[in-house]
């Protein structure tokens, strides 16, 4: 996929999040987005790796500082401790009439995603997000994918962890009729 098609889509999700009540930081970017192109199979060519926070694309983070530096998005900015939120910036109307089919093509996906995670904290996406990576590599049933979720990142709870484990089940068998 080319960038400015990548681009399109992210301020379509970015929209779409917003829409829902999502805080729409980085964090909750990135794991939508790890969402849309594992589980779902759009071409985004982003690589994750399993980070500090579960999946994360250095490749994404900086193309939205890119999106940002050509006024696709902006900050908006949060009084401290709290991050931006990022919303579409004056540059992206015109982006988004450039690929309407691409648009179209992707927007049940975009819809189902933002409506899964749109009312999502910061440390649920982070459990969602593990969990899919440890449900990608299958290894055992749910006690056991929960259990490494639960190893990969100790701060979650084990019963955080089995809970996004069948959240992250669900969500696929809904998933499977929107897949690219």
């Amino acid at each position: 996929m080319k960038r400015l098609q990548r681009a399109a889509l992210i301020i379509s999700l970015v929209e779409a999040l917003r829409a829902r009540g999502s805080w729409c930081g980085e964090t909750h970017i990135q794991k939508s987005l790890y969402f849309l192109q594992e589980l779902l199979g759009l071409p985004l060519g982003m690589k994750f790796i399993l980070y500090k926070h579960g999946p994360y694309s250095f490749d994404l983070s900086n193309e939205l500082e890119a999106m940002q530096a050509d006024y696709l998005l902006e900050d908006e900015l949060q009084t401290y401790p709290y991050g931006p939120k990022l919303l579409p910036g004056k540059g992206s109307p015109q982006i988004k009439e450039k690929f309407p089919k691409t648009l179209e093509k992707y927007s049940k996906q975009i819809e189902f995603i933002a409506d899964k995670f749109g009312d999502k904290k910061v440390s649920d996406l982070e459990c969602l997000a593990t969990a899919l990576y440890v449900t990608l590599n299958p290894e055992g049933n749910i006690e056991d994918r929960a259990e490494r979720v639960h190893r990969l990142k100790p701060h979650i709870k084990m019963e955080n962890a089995l809970s996004a484990v069948q959240e992250v089940d669900t969500i696929i068998k809904e998933a499977e009729k929107l897949k690219v």
